[in-house]
């Protein structure tokens, strides 16, 4: 089965950057592009959303938290209608420079905290759900498969595609492991290794040792801002043509 490859992007803000966006977009199909919440900015937006046309990727509306200051990674206890204005919020203003540039949003996948919370919560997932409909019911949305996301995008018939991390390690619970945790974040070796797992036996060692979680996938996510990401995702990349698993875009 084909197999897409996408990357968080877009993450810089003002004259900070984050990783090397453009070398990653000759590497992935679908590029979660930040909406400018938990990072980048109105010029930023643009400038990825014309590189992503430019090279033939998907655009995917990276939504989270308005957390600046902690990149999203920090829990909002927030109102869900609140959630549901400030993710379509997000949606759109992306949107607007995807159009301008050419193609649109084609699918969106929460960011940091807001994907942990949505993935417990069926208050919160169903929340990003309405933005999406309310936006555009043919977008796709990228989460963990069994998760309250999953569960949300069934219930409103949007279409949910399963996601798979080739970079972080898995709990014996199936979750991810806290990146605080000693082996949360996996080296370019054990990455490759995890990418060709997932995508050939569905299922990824724990980060105990303990033994074996599934994950069932359709795309597998490289972080933009992982150290050497983009020699890590042109690797994982070449392991996946070598096996034989094709690598195109979900949508």
């Amino acid at each position: 089965m084909p197999l897409d490859l996408n990357s968080d992007l877009g993450e810089g803000f003002g004259p900070w950057q984050m990783g090397d966006d453009a070398a990653m977009l000759d590497i992935v199909t679908s590029a979660n592009i930040a909406c400018g919440f938990h990072a980048g900015d109105p010029s930023i937006m643009r400038r990825t959303c014309e590189l992503a046309v430019e090279k033939g990727v998907r655009i995917g509306a990276h939504v989270g938290y308005r957390d600046l200051a902690g990149f999203g990674r920090r829990e909002i206890t927030m109102d869900p209608a609140e959630l549901r204005d400030e993710v379509l919020y997000q949606i759109g203003s992306l949107g607007a420079f995807a159009k301008a540039a050419g193609d649109r949003v084609r699918y969106v996948k929460p960011h940091g905290a807001l994907y942990h919370s949505a993935s417990r919560e069926r208050r919160f997932a169903d929340a990003v759900l309405a933005a999406m409909v309310d936006y555009d019911p043919e977008l796709a949305l990228l989460g963990p498969a069994g998760s309250e996301l999953a569960h949300a995008a069934e219930a409103a018939k949007v279409r949910f595609v399963g996601e798979g991390f080739a970079d972080r390690a898995y709990t014996p619970a199936g979750t991810l492991a806290k990146r605080g945790l000693p082996g949360a974040v996996l080296d370019t070796d054990a990455a490759v290794a995890q990418a060709v797992s997932i995508a050939m036996s569905g299922c990824a060692r724990t980060v105990d040792g303990s033994g074996e979680v599934a994950v069932q996938a359709a795309s597998l996510c490289v972080h933009g801002d992982t150290p050497a990401a983009v020699e890590m995702a042109r690797l994982i990349r070449t392991a996946l043509d070598e096996v034989g698993v094709p690598v195109e875009p979900f949508v």
